[in-house]
């Protein structure tokens, strides 16, 4: 941002006289400020998760959706910054009448434009999609401090799988959806159902036990709470843990270790076999 209004300040200083053209450095920055607003800050993932090498049975909460976000937000800033600098220096060096200037300009309104229209919603898509992730992966971190063990933004081969819950209750594929709501369940998209199911059946090859599939949405209101469509259960977050601490014990303390060793073994197979 302040990049952007220096920038301005030098084309001004020139030749004495204000163009109202050079309004496009504020507008740029302020384009700026709300990418710079829809993720927060880098430090919300903690070094010893970083993006890559780390033990993939111990990743952050909604990690993949957030690492979407950062790099489409840095991508979008250095496109806009780089244009931003090329308008001033062609301002400066040829004059604000020049073809060069006027194109780059026009390239910047373009570029500011497209973001805004069609890289925004997808910023702000996955930032709500990690959000919802956290939401539900710090419920569930509670509940790991008991006889369960979890597992996040897990991959089996299958896509992602937001979350892995393996206790005394059973086995459990946890998909996070972010709608606001409110859910009515006959009216969610088949789409979501297959994707559950699908991560419920390489749960279930990898461990040998059966598992179950949920669909959980983080902030929305669902008519039929616990309902079960399609072999998914579907439940608001704030039901989760009760409904997890309450399930009919099926496993032993040792099966729990066995079905949780044997996942996090496939998950560090799958990490070395992808570099």
């Amino acid at each position: 941002m302040g990049v952007l209004i220096d920038v301005e300040e030098t084309l001004i200083s020139t030749d004495g006289t204000k163009d109202s053209r050079l309004k496009i450095g504020a507008r740029a920055g302020r384009c700026l400020e709300q990418m710079s607003s829809l993720t927060g800050p880098i430090a919300r993932m903690p070094a010893r998760h970083s993006l890559g090498g780390e033990d993939p049975a111990a990743r952050m909460p909604g990690q993949h959706a957030r690492s979407v976000v950062l790099r489409l937000r840095m991508r979008t800033l250095v496109t806009l910054g780089m244009l931003a600098v090329l308008t001033g220096l062609f301002g400066r060096a040829f004059g604000l009448s020049s073809p060069l200037f006027v194109g780059s300009e026009l390239a910047l309104l373009v570029t500011i434009f497209l973001v805004s229209r069609y890289v925004l919603p997808i910023v702000e898509r996955h930032d709500r999609g990690a959000t919802g992730e956290e939401r539900v992966g710090a419920l569930l971190d509670d509940l790991e401090s008991g006889e369960w063990r979890v597992v996040h933004d897990a991959s089996l081969g299958q896509g992602n799988v937001d979350h892995i819950a393996v206790g005394p209750g059973g086995l459990y594929t946890i998909e996070t959806k972010s709608h606001p709501g409110p859910v009515h369940v006959r009216q969610i998209h088949g789409g979501a159902f297959r994707q559950a199911q699908t991560q419920r059946e390489a749960l279930e090859d990898i461990t040998g036990e059966r598992v179950e599939a949920l669909l959980v949405y983080s902030r929305a209101w669902v008519d039929k709470p616990l309902a079960r469509r399609h072999g998914v259960r579907v439940l608001p977050a704030r039901m989760l843990i009760g409904y997890l601490s309450r399930s009919r014990p099926r496993l032993t303390a040792e099966q729990v270790e066995r079905a949780h060793g044997r996942l996090v073994a496939a998950l560090r197979r799958g990490e070395r076999a992808s570099r």
